[in-house]
């Protein structure tokens, strides 16, 4: 007689175990977690997302939405082909937090027992980065029409900064999402004194040797955003603009586009806002079928101690593309050639609403080639700046290589109009292809001292 109850035991003990395994997982023990870690940063209120996820009431009348799109990759969102690159703030979900949602939307989303809810995450008020140091916003509520195009507006604002600092978060909010396409702040230096040169010294200096060369022989700055003119008849009207762009902008220290707003720098690593520099503001509006208004403004969070690592901005662009109407699968190429030792810290891809695909490839001096990031799924909607979790060097005599591919057929449905070549231009139903990279400089090798073997 024992050993039947011994069996009977083994059984149900094994019965209870497989139950638990099979229980499906509940929003406050297994959900919410997975929801805090990845996905509330953005689902909360005031932010891009169009719901909040912080709660279960939240949450729960989304379950079916959430399983479709976790089921097929597109949320949370990111682009990036994984045989190239790990990088820092890769969204993807682990099989194992894709397998759990699942399971909790295919048993229904129970709630379970909210006593084992995680506490929650904790925001600074308004901004992703935390509670900045520092905040700038532009110095009027800007006007915006009910409908018609906007041509770029540029607002300058003094930091009135006494000294230099480094910045290790920097975050663009804009007052208005629904009218704010993009945002470039630039940071112009102020006035250098007047030289005590003797006339003429100036331009007896010999020129020095660009960091950058690209394809073309061009020195193309950061903020460069242009190509040739338009030819004849191609011309749009870009709308009025009271706010035209100043004679220097200077280099970029944050941005905001579609899906990206702010930029947390690696410790060791910061970017340098010189003392009683200006800031730019370059605003691209959309309308939105009724007068408006819009104030942005950006947040600096200081680096205590100077950083080992400064980091530069540099971009890649090639202002002369041309698609023709209808080309499924246009190419548009640039390169450019490194004169000195860099490091890539991230790359940010932009097109409009043509792009589908982006790739790029480093030749270093030996010959030996390395896809440093490909986006075979390019989103208008959501602009990624790629990461790196370790930096890639890329000595001096690199040739760096972009391409981006277009889609300017009728099959694309966010195509303004398939019938139309396209060129270089600011506004949406135009074109870019732009690539902000993120880079330091390596210090050159030390000369050698006395007695040193040269």
């Amino acid at each position: 007689m024992k050993r039947p109850i011994l069996a009977a035991v083994i059984t149900l003990a094994s019965a209870a175990s497989a139950a638990a395994q099979g229980a499906a997982p509940t929003y406050a023990k297994d959900v919410a977690p997975i929801l805090y870690k990845n996905c509330t940063s953005c689902h909360r209120p005031g932010e891009i997302a169009p719901m909040s996820l912080l709660t279960f009431k939240d949450t729960r009348p989304w379950i079916k939405s959430i399983g479709t799109q976790v089921a097929k990759g597109a949320m949370p969102p990111w682009h990036a082909d994984p045989a190239y690159g790990e990088f820092v703030n890769d969204r993807r979900l682990s099989a194992a937090e894709k397998d759990t949602l699942l399971r909790w939307v295919n048993a229904g989303g129970p709630e379970g027992d909210p006593k084992d809810l995680p506490a929650p995450p904790k925001y600074a008020d308004g901004w992703a980065i935390g509670q900045p140091d520092v905040v700038f916003e532009m110095q009027e509520d800007y006007p915006l029409p009910a409908s018609g195009t906007i041509a770029y507006q540029y607002f300058e604002v003094p930091t009135t900064l006494t000294e230099d600092r480094w910045v290790q978060a920097v975050e663009v909010r804009p007052g208005n999402r629904a009218t704010v396409h993009h945002v470039i702040v630039y940071m112009r230096p102020p006035e250098a004194p007047a030289s005590a040169q003797p006339a003429g010294a100036q331009q007896n200096r010999p020129r020095p040797q660009p960091a950058i060369t690209f394809a073309d022989g061009m020195d193309i700055p950061a903020g460069q955003t242009g190509g040739p003119p338009l030819p004849d008849g191609q011309k749009r009207f870009a709308g009025p603009n009271d706010r035209p762009m100043p004679k220097q902008l200077g280099p970029s220290i944050g941005g905001y586009v579609p899906g990206n707003g702010y930029r947390i720098y690696q410790p060791g690593t910061a970017t340098k806002v010189l003392a009683g520099s200006t800031l730019i503001f370059q605003m691209h509006y959309t309308t939105v079928g009724k007068p408006t208004t819009d104030r942005t403004k950006i947040g600096l969070v200081f680096a205590k101690t100077p950083p080992k690592t400064p980091l530069v901005g540099a971009v890649l662009a090639n202002g002369g593309l041309h698609i023709a109407a209808g080309d499924a699968n246009a190419r548009v190429d640039a390169e450019m050639t490194l004169n000195r030792d860099f490091v890539l810290w991230s790359i940010l891809p932009h097109t409009h609403v043509r792009g589908k695909r982006w790739t790029y490839e480093a030749t270093f001096p030996d010959g030996r080639k390395q896809t440093l990031l490909s986006v075979p799924n390019y989103n208008f909607d959501w602009q990624t700046d790629y990461i790196y979790k370790e930096p890639v060097k890329l000595p001096k005599g690199t040739v760096v290589h972009a391409t981006a591919w277009y889609d300017n057929s009728p099959a694309n449905k966010s195509n303004p109009d398939p019938t139309k070549d396209v060129w270089w231009g600011d506004q949406t139903f135009e074109e870019m292809m732009f690539t902000a990279l993120t880079m330091s400089v390596e210090p050159a090798p030390a000369p050698p001292t006395a007695g040193q073997k040269q």
